[in-house]
């Protein structure tokens, strides 16, 4: 397993240099790559770019672009725009998110999103392989016989879908490069995921590497454990309670699959009335222990080595710390 860095997007969680310094050290250090989020916050393609500078090897990963707000041709010209500048280091996370964002937010309505993301992927190989876009689907009709005018410097990048219901799991699988399981358990993700994996996987074209698992977790080297879970507690209580409506929270019902079904809808009660610190501390300890790993070093190691025994390629990591200073020195650590 490989370890990657997954970059914080909130507003002032880390200012330009901190991310600049941040980025060289899990470069020269030999991370597997770095992530950058989106949601409704800046460009994840053009903050990618502007680490091309002061990187020379790492993986540079959009965690997640969805499919509804670029037409598949638009990320198609993005990404292979960022692997040749980056020259040959781009990795393309995608998704569907969810309906809340795309409508509420991009104002486009949310549907077919399984046939949505397969149309997006095969006309983004497409793209990548300069072959002429004559394309005949249920969503896209591409006709005009157009190919990329710029010769990328690979004819494929790898393509990872995040996906947690059964069919979009199963999708990932058959078509997929790399699978991402947001809120990934080591310990109940691959029993509750084998079916749909499975199906998906007797549908894989044989001309497809196998697939990698892209999983996530928030990690912190400390001796004062409780401060890192309860900042993990407001994250996942913001997961589980705000990202989606109460009838479409997909993080909501697969932490209901892991078997947490009373806390799970308690905690998004709680967070949709408003009552946010209530709802994070509704977050049951036993939950926090088994999608991060916090603690000593050796504690993380034994966790981590848990993630990578539960098949698990890629591990994106989220550096929980009091300070910069702090997340350097488990960056280094952790390397």
């Amino acid at each position: 397993m490989q370890l990657a860095i997954s970059l914080p997007y909130g507003e002032g969680a880390m200012s330009a240099e901190e991310v600049a310094e941040l980025t060289r050290a899990a470069d020269d250090l030999g991370y597997h790559s770095i992530w950058v989020a989106e949601a409704w916050s800046f460009d994840a393609f053009m903050l990618l770019t502007s680490l091309i500078p002061i990187t020379k090897r790492i993986g540079l990963g959009t965690s997640i672009i969805n499919v509804y707000s670029r037409t598949p041709a638009l990320i198609g010209q993005s990404v292979a725009t960022l692997d040749t500048l980056s020259g040959g280091r781009a990795i393309l996370g995608l998704g569907v998110s969810g309906p809340q964002l795309i409508e509420g937010w991009h104002g486009v309505p949310y549907e077919k999103p399984l046939r949505r993301t397969r149309e997006t992927i095969e006309i983004v190989r497409t793209i990548l392989r300069r072959e002429r876009l004559d394309y005949d689907g249920e969503i896209f009709q591409l006709h005009m016989g157009l190919k990329l005018i710029n010769h990328p410097v690979r004819d494929a990048v790898p393509i990872v879908v995040a996906a947690l219901g059964p069919k979009n799991v199963e999708l990932a699988a058959e078509i997929a490069d790399g699978w991402m399981p947001t809120l990934y358990s080591p310990t109940q993700g691959p029993e509750v995921f084998r079916a749909a994996l499975e199906a998906g996987k007797a549908k894989r074209s044989a001309t497809l590497a196998p697939l990698q698992i892209y999983g996530t977790a928030a990690v912190a080297i400390t001796d004062q454990p409780e401060t890192a879970r309860t900042m993990t507690k407001h994250i996942l209580a913001l997961y589980l309670g705000g990202m989606g409506s109460r009838e479409q929270n997909f993080y909501n019902r697969l932490v209901q699959r892991y078997g947490y079904e009373d806390e799970a809808r308690a905690i998004q009660d709680l967070y949709l009335a408003g009552k946010r610190q209530e709802a994070a501390d509704a977050v049951p300890d036993a939950l926090v222990d088994d999608l991060s790993a916090i603690g000593s070093l050796s504690h993380v190691k034994e966790k981590l080595a848990q993630f990578a025994e539960a098949g698990v390629d890629v591990l994106m990591i989220s550096l929980l710390a009091g300070d910069h200073a702090g997340r350097m020195a488990a960056l280094e650590a952790l390397a």
